[in-house]
């Protein structure tokens, strides 16, 4: 399964049935009197949130639907049928943006929600509904009302409680690896990661939902790279845990260099609460560790963590860092089904 965050789709509501213009004719029956029936209400175009369902590729092949139109009205008074609503199954963390991209329609963030983005067309008034004392015998009906359509952008924002930022081969994916289930590509180049990878982590007994992205260059906002359009899914975490790689050339420049791109892409990502932790300190010797770490400290402006992706060592306080940031009770109540499934695992 290939993990698809954005999607532009076309979506219609059915037209309403049109009201029919009768009269009933038996025999020994002198007035009849009209007897059209009521067109059937088209049907709605409904966005539900379904559990198990992590990514938006069933748009990938299919962009187009349509809600079924509701039937005409007939004689003899039979009001046409109602249009069968259509449902779109989407993951939980997706946003419904207009056309524009920047217009938000709905925020999905529980798993059953429901939204009726487009309304069918009522069913029109069949020549029975217009009589009166006056009127005994209209011969007029109503047309029904048509549907609504329109093209929406589907994007999908992960919904975990604590993210990992860095620069390329910084160890995240390391670090996601050794204290989750999750078992993400790990090689010695950069932007071994291509997708957000989800981890369901226990810290003394509290378990959290951790999100791993690919990692940022300097120019990231610009699309150097592979951008920043995964920041997205890091925008509902409650915490970050920085990482910075012992073995870079200057830790500072490479913190400061996360945090611009930041801080340019918005969304309030440098309100976040940070955690900052230089990892890989294994693959280094103490002199050289000790500059990086007072580097980095001047660039954070606080003293970082120390830890190991690889030897484990520090990686359990990096982890009850989070807990206590993230509480008892963390944000994601059914993160944890959707990062335990694995689905972009290679």
């Amino acid at each position: 399964m290939k993990f698809l965050d954005e999607a532009k789709v076309y979506i219609r509501s059915g037209d309403g049935g049109n009201g029919c213009v009768a009269f009933r004719r038996e025999k020994f029956i002198e007035f009849g009197g009209p007897s059209g029936g009521n067109g059937g209400r088209g049907g709605n175009v409904i966005l539900e949130v379904a559990d198990g369902l992590n990514t938006l590729i069933d748009y990938r092949y299919q962009q187009h639907f349509k809600a079924q139109k509701g039937e005409n009205g007939m004689g003899s008074d039979r009001h046409g049928a109602n249009g069968k609503n259509i449902v779109l199954k989407v993951p939980m963390g997706t946003q419904i943006f207009d056309e524009d991209r920047e217009t938000l329609i709905h925020d999905f963030t529980k798993v059953g929600e429901k939204f009726v983005l487009a309304e069918g067309g009522n069913g029109g008034f069949g020549n029975a509904h217009f009589k009166s004392s006056t009127n005994r015998a209209p011969r007029n009906a109503n047309p029904g009302q048509p549907g609504e359509e329109r093209w929406i952008w589907l994007r999908l924002k992960l919904i975990a409680d604590a993210g990992l930022v860095g620069m390329p081969n910084a160890g995240k994916s390391t670090f996601l690896s050794k204290v989750s289930a999750a078992r993400p590509k790990i090689a010695d180049y950069p932007f071994t990661t291509l997708h957000p990878q989800l981890g369901v982590v226990n810290a003394d007994g509290r378990e959290f939902v951790l999100a791993d992205i690919p990692g940022l260059i300097e120019g990231a906002h610009e699309g150097t790279g592979l951008g920043d359009r995964f920041l997205g899914h890091v925008e509902r975490c409650r915490v970050l845990l920085h990482l910075i790689d012992a073995t870079s050339e200057h830790a500072g420049k490479a913190y400061k260099t996360v945090r611009k791109e930041l801080d340019a892409y918005g969304g309030q990502l440098t309100d976040k609460i940070e955690i900052v932790a230089l990892n890989k300190i294994d693959a280094v010797e103490p002199d050289e560790l000790k500059k990086q770490k007072d580097r980095l400290k001047r660039a954070a402006k606080k003293t970082p963590l120390l830890i190991s992706g690889v030897t484990g060592q520090g990686v359990k306080e990096a982890l009850r860092a989070l807990a206590d940031v993230i509480g008892e009770s963390p944000v994601s109540a059914k993160a944890k089904s959707a990062a335990e499934a694995e689905p972009w695992s290679a």
